[in-house]
């Protein structure tokens, strides 16, 4: 009997700590590949936060044009020259998000099972070619700042993501982190707006770039070929469009901006591959 308990935590563990974070800081040295080495935080941006908001501006442009019929009696709040940008848009038919982000980005990410052993779900490019450097996916959640309780919500949960920061993401789709997620998105809204996408709880998020929690580290065996950066929304980003933002503040009084990760190719990635990421440390 205890030996078949040991066995079931065995499995269950080598499939929790490809995302568990503490667990990868405490095997640095048995698997250096799975960091890249940064002077400061600065230096963990692949590409300029300017470029974060344009690819995330342009792929959310045409997820509402995509949705234009569900979408008119929001838009007709909006200020004329910001309906301007929407209104001379005519479909015919409502196309999947998948098939959006592949017109737009030039390629897609979807979940998949791993090609790891044990690992359970991975995400891949399943069409198209994401050319380095781009946004490939983002990594959903409830947001906690440093100060803010997640104990509960972290147990026996391997989604947990540490900024550089200290900020938190929760990216578990399940249990009591499911319920907090949905219940903060219910409550920030902004008179008919909605200011964050809560899809991603879904198998067919909205955001087809929701699907970052789901990315496994990189191995011995896997190089990395994507890697994460934290981009924090600017106030200007345009109120309409933050419906497709896959987080939201667990305490809506936060004064800080909203914090997003992003996922960014490292170097040009194929039809069929399976992402693999690393993460980042400070050195001295």
């Amino acid at each position: 009997m205890i030996k078949a308990l040991f066995k079931a935590f065995e499995v269950r563990w080598k499939s929790y700590r490809h995302r568990f974070v503490p667990w990868i800081a405490l095997n640095l040295q048995k698997n250096e590949r799975t960091l890249r080495h940064v002077k400061d935080r600065s230096q963990d941006k692949l590409i300029q936060d300017k470029e974060v908001s344009e690819s995330l501006l342009c792929l959310f442009t045409e997820l509402l044009k995509n949705d234009l019929e569900n979408q008119r009696d929001l838009l007709r709040l909006l200020h004329k020259s910001t309906l301007n940008t929407y209104s001379n848009v005519e479909r015919d038919t409502h196309d999947a998000p998948c098939t959006v982000m592949l017109n737009t980005l030039g390629f897609v990410t979807e979940r998949k099972c791993s090609s790891l052993q044990l690992a359970g779900t991975g995400v891949f490019v399943t069409r198209g070619r994401a050319q380095k450097g781009s946004i490939v996916a983002m990594y959903p959640g409830t947001i906690y700042q440093a100060d803010e309780p997640i104990f509960f919500q972290s147990i026996r949960n391997p989604f947990v993501f540490r900024c550089i920061d200290g900020v938190l993401i929760d990216g578990n789709d399940k249990a009591m982190s499911k319920i907090v997620f949905r219940s903060c998105s219910g409550r920030d809204r902004l008179g008919p707006f909605s200011l964050s996408d809560s899809s991603w709880l879904t198998p067919h998020p909205v955001n087809p770039l929701a699907v970052g929690q789901y990315v496994n580290n990189c191995s011995n065996e896997k190089a990395a070929n994507v890697c994460y950066q934290e981009f924090d929304v600017p106030d200007g980003f345009p109120l309409e469009l933050r419906q497709f933002l896959p987080n939201v503040k667990y305490r809506a009084d936060t004064r800080r901006r909203l914090r997003c990760v992003v996922l960014v190719s490292l170097r040009d990635i194929n039809r069929g591959e399976e992402l693999f990421s690393n993460y980042y440390t400070l050195v001295h």
